[in-house]
């Protein structure tokens, strides 16, 4: 009698978890959160609160979240951050013991969640706190807290929570920055080496258009002042034979208006539809980015149309841009001071090399941050540190 052998226990799914800041807008970090909802089909959802509108759920895929006990508190739905120094405790009382795999999206909070030795804590980094850290000055200088009570509060509070970020970081067991200059600022606050898994960006609903481009430049941007719009806007007030289109509305628009005096060769396209967006960056001679951003999904979003860029060489930037010693190709070029002048430099240094720059190469580069590169890459991080926990799970003595 033939004996089968014994079919071999075929290993179970691990139970996913999957913790997110807040849900209130669809923006970059939801993006993160869609693609590793598709990763993990299954996976429960947590939140600090969600107040996501009906409208904009899909990407959820008709999933509940868990909530803390900030979503009931009053006022919540319109003044939730109100409650930050409440976050850390409230972070800390999701119940997660049930799952093997954790992963948290976080720019705040949502790290400090509290998992288990035999847990696997996976943590996508969009950045630390930065109203907490390196950007304190400016945070209190926004909000009008410089001085005063609430300037002593808001100090206290900061530091408090910096206390918190630095020692809740020691339950992660694998960081995951979105760029390497929030890999810097992991190591620099958390003293921890992280991964770098670019965030998804939707290449296929921008496309390069195979006609010939316009001689504008172009800006599309929250007129805000980090953003500095005001020095791109200058810069081309100096060169009148250039022609830059900005579009964009924000507090800054008046302002920035009066920057340009005027000048013919600017012209203010005010707010725009994505559809005007995905026009204006498929025409554009090039995209002119001045800000220092962790990432900067917009110029991913240039590159995919096929479209040179000119951006401040600093942040995220970095990790997107081919310059002149690329084996690969350019696809754009830097400048490294946020002066006008600079901008200006910039702009000769591109038409001497404009040739060099092929719509071609520019759609390529964007290739390396779509939503398949960044669930390809997530997956390679989350595999190897469920082996690396399995394997100090046999070798650690009982």
């Amino acid at each position: 009698m033939n004996i089968l052998p014994a079919a071999r226990p075929q290993p179970m799914a691990p139970r996913v978890a999957i913790v997110h800041e807040w849900l209130e807008h669809y923006a970059g970090s939801e993006r993160v959160l869609e693609q590793l909802v598709l990763m993990y089909p299954h996976a429960a959802l947590f939140a600090i609160v969600d107040f996501m509108p009906p409208d904009r759920r899909d990407f959820l895929g008709g999933r509940s979240v868990e909530t803390t006990f900030i979503q009931k508190l009053p006022f919540s739905r319109r003044y939730f951050r109100y409650y930050l120094g409440l976050m850390p405790i409230a972070v800390e009382q999701l119940d997660l013991a049930g799952f093997d795999l954790v992963i948290s999206s976080n720019h705040a909070v949502a790290k400090g969640v509290i998992t288990g030795p035999d847990q696997v804590h996976v943590c996508y980094v969009h950045s630390p706190m930065r109203y907490a850290w390196d950007m304190q000055a400016a945070y209190l200088r926004h909000g009008g807290m410089e001085r005063g009570i609430k300037g002593i509060y808001a100090r206290w509070l900061l530091h408090r929570l910096r206390n918190w970020d630095v020692r809740s970081a020691a339950g992660v067991d694998v960081f995951v920055a979105n760029s390497s200059y929030i890999a810097r600022r992991i190591r620099k606050v958390y003293r921890r080496e992280a991964v770098i898994v670019y965030p998804p960006v939707d290449i296929d609903r921008f496309h390069e258009k195979m006609l010939p481009r316009r001689e504008a430049y172009v800006v599309i941007s929250r007129m805000v002042p980090y953003k500095r719009i005001d020095l791109v806007v200058e810069a081309f007030r100096r060169m009148p034979h250039r022609v830059l289109h900005v579009a964009g509305d924000g507090p800054e628009r008046d302002r920035i208006e009066a920057v340009a005096a005027g000048a013919p060769n600017i012209i203010f396209r005010g707010r725009v539809s994505d559809a005007q967006v995905l026009e204006m960056m498929q025409e554009a001679r090039a995209f002119v980015f001045a800000a220092e951003e962790d990432f900067g999904i917009a110029m991913v979003e240039a590159q995919a149309c096929g479209t040179p860029l000119i951006v401040f060489g600093r942040g995220g930037a970095c990790d997107i841009v081919r310059d002149a010693d690329d084996p690969e190709g350019p696809t754009g070029v830097f400048f490294e001071e946020q002066e006008p002048d600079a901008i200006i430099d910039a702009v000769e240094r591109f038409e001497a090399m404009r040739d060099r720059m092929t719509a071609r190469a520019c759609r390529a580069n964007a290739r390396r941050f779509s939503h398949e590169a960044f669930r390809q890459s997530m997956s390679d991080v989350v595999g190897q540190a469920m082996r690396d926990t399995c394997a100090r799970r046999m070798h650690t003595p009982r």
